[in-house]
């Protein structure tokens, strides 16, 4: 989807929030303390990140759709030039609707469908769908914004995944965008189909989130974290990736020193230089199952 960019990273995450308004089984939490990152320090944030990448990724943690202020930040990504990208959980899509439609700024939406599941809500599939893939339709209709709806809660060899309301997802999908195919079988052969035109459907394995504490870490690694992207978290703290959800691989503070310092340091020449070998120089690497998925075994 994404343009060829001359610029070294295909994106950068940048997180606008860590608070949440669910609580997902398959998400790790942050102990971080709750914060939103202010309109004050995202104008400098982008300042530094700009020279970097052409695409900005507003989530890490948190969800991004609860910043009080979004339209702001949405505001000066344009006036950067940076087009944005973001995950959600799809319960605030219908309130912030208006406003996502309406920036200039806004690449991709993604949602992730396999988020109900993993709640206790109180609120039905069918509506919590309607107002989702209502989104969907108006967005393909009046923008060239991508949507992708996500169902990473596929089975994995070692995981068990909650997916038993998918196949209630696949047809409601189907009856809403008249569909003259089964989209679960299409899935069953690729990992994304087009349901309608710039709407995708996709399904990934569950995957094991980096752990310090993981008791069985891979020799062998390889990751695009420093790579093609690199993630700020909302305090500032720049990371090699979208996962280190704690900071634990902390390179430096975006608001204390210059970016390009940051990932030029030691520590970030290190950490590129050995997923180049596959042979991570960080333990926390070393505990992720996402990371895993690269690997040569």
């Amino acid at each position: 989807m994404a343009k060829k960019s001359n610029k070294p990273y295909k994106k950068a995450y940048l997180e606008i929030t860590n608070v949440c308004n669910l609580s997902c089984s398959f998400c790790p939490k942050t102990k971080r303390s709750p914060r939103f990152v202010s309109v004050e320090e995202f104008s400098r944030l982008l300042c530094q990140v700009q020279p970097f990448t052409d695409y900005v990724y507003l989530h890490l943690m948190g969800e991004p759709l609860l910043h009080p202020e979004l339209g702001e930040l949405l505001s000066l990504c344009d006036s950067h030039h940076l087009k944005v990208s973001l995950t959600t959980n799809g319960t605030l899509i219908a309130k912030q609707q208006a406003l996502l439609l309406s920036s200039p700024a806004m690449y991709r939406v993604s949602i992730s469908l396999h988020s109900f599941e993993a709640n206790c809500t109180g609120q039905t599939l069918e509506d919590y769908l309607a107002d989702i893939l209502h989104f969907c339709r108006v967005a393909s209709q009046q923008t060239g914004i991508y949507c992708v709806l996500r169902l990473w809660n596929k089975d994995s060899a070692l995981l068990k995944a909650q997916n038993q309301r998918n196949v209630d997802i696949f047809a409601q999908v189907r009856t809403f965008f008249e569909l003259d195919f089964d989209p679960a079988q299409a899935l069953e052969q690729k990992p994304s189909v087009q349901i309608y035109p710039r709407v995708y459907l996709e399904t990934a394995e569950k995957f094991a989130w980096p752990d310090p504490e993981r008791d069985d870490p891979a020799n062998s690694v390889f990751c695009h974290g420093l790579r093609d992207q690199f993630g700020v978290l909302v305090d500032g703290t720049v990371v090699p990736c979208c996962l280190d959800a704690e900071g634990v691989i902390n390179l430096g503070n975006i608001y204390a020193q210059p970016l390009a310092e940051i990932l030029s340091s030691p520590r970030a020449r290190a950490l590129y230089d050995g997923f180049s070998r596959r042979v991570p120089s960080e333990e926390l690497c070393r505990r992720c199952g996402y990371a895993q998925r690269y690997s040569i075994l």
